[in-house]
């Protein structure tokens, strides 16, 4: 998703400037700031660049080059401008889930005069009621591609399987009047055969109701879900989100390197001085504890699971889990 462009300089006044874009598993932000200094690579720098060239190549090998700027790019594309000097800014309105808080409590403080504040001075609610942001799509046609073509691009993105457990704990067990009313009762009532349930999400809450890690496992394998609609970006595939086949990512981060990923990042945009990125605190999954989330769902399923995310394994560098598939 996008900002709102704010331009204060003319296109002559505006200094070289090297910009970023990031859709942590979800969606990208752009960044645009003065380029006068050259960062040499670092160790990390080059892992990101091998990790692009791989991407690519898994890209040419799946036949997706297809160069059609589609509004399902423009939705999913988030871009956040901040030069030194300020020469325009775009603001953004919504993310994906890798680090979604955090990035957003950065581009925010992107947003304030130097020196910037500490991203954690954002009170995490207030975060994602920041409206200011927009979609790629609001800008002209001729504009979308400048940005897509000669920004800097970058992705962060997480273990398939881990990233629906994350989206099984924040979504299906810790839900919202939203989630529960849009998802959770609908999945007990496919997959668990109760049909007598709270319509208030408070009620729900304090009588524990909530599908199983399974049950959430059977609705996304279950061919009638996409007839009805899209999957709930949540946990829809990271490669249906981003389209890196589509767009040139040229630095690929991941959320399990997320402190180093975004460190290299911002010093790459000449910010490592100026702003830290938050740390975080999410427990990482182990191979170990992924296996004991699947073990209540059947070999079968886990297989037809897969092969609905082998696409974001393949592209983002993620083995196969033969731990879970090949018993």
């Amino acid at each position: 998703m996008i900002y709102d462009l704010e331009l204060e300089a003319s296109e002559e006044d505006r200094p070289p400037c090297l910009p970023w874009v990031q859709p942590f598993g979800g969606l990208p932000f752009i960044a645009c700031l003065d380029g006068d200094e050259v960062v040499g690579p670092s160790q990390v720098q080059l892992h990101k660049e091998a990790s692009c060239a791989k991407l690519l190549q898994s890209c040419r090998n799946q036949r997706q080059g297809v160069l059609v700027l589609n509004n399902h790019i423009v939705q999913t594309v988030v871009v956040n401008t901040c030069l030194r000097p300020l020469s325009f800014f775009l603001t953004k309105r919504k993310l994906a889930e890798v680090a979604c808080t955090n990035w957003k409590r950065t581009l925010i403080a992107l947003r304030h005069d130097e020196p910037y504040p500490d991203p954690m001075s954002f009170e995490h609610n207030w975060v994602h009621r920041f409206d200011r942001f927009q979609l790629l799509r609001q800008f002209p046609l001729a504009e979308r591609k400048a940005k897509l073509k000669h920004y800097t691009k970058f992705l962060f993105v997480r273990d398939p399987f881990v990233r629906l457990i994350s989206a099984y704990r924040d979504k299906m067990q810790h839900y919202d009047q939203y989630f529960y009313q849009g998802y959770v009762r609908a999945i007990l009532q496919l997959y668990k055969k109760q049909y007598n349930l709270p319509t208030n999400v408070t009620l729900a809450r304090k009588t524990g109701v909530q599908p199983s890690f399974y049950n959430f496992i059977q609705y996304i394998v279950d061919p009638r879900t996409e007839r009805n609609a899209p999957f709930e970006p949540h946990w829809r595939q990271m490669f249906r989100l981003c389209h890196p086949c589509l767009v040139n990512y040229d630095f690929v981060g991941h959320q399990e390197t997320l402190q180093e990923d975004a460190q290299e990042l911002l010093k790459i945009l000449k910010l490592e001085d100026d702003i830290k990125f938050p740390p975080s605190y999410e427990n990482m999954a182990s191979t170990d504890s992924v296996k004991d989330w699947f073990q209540s769902v059947p070999l079968k399923d886990r297989r037809k699971l897969y092969k609905l995310y082998e696409k974001d394994f393949q592209l983002f560098g993620y083995r196969r889990p033969t731990e879970l598939l090949d018993e």
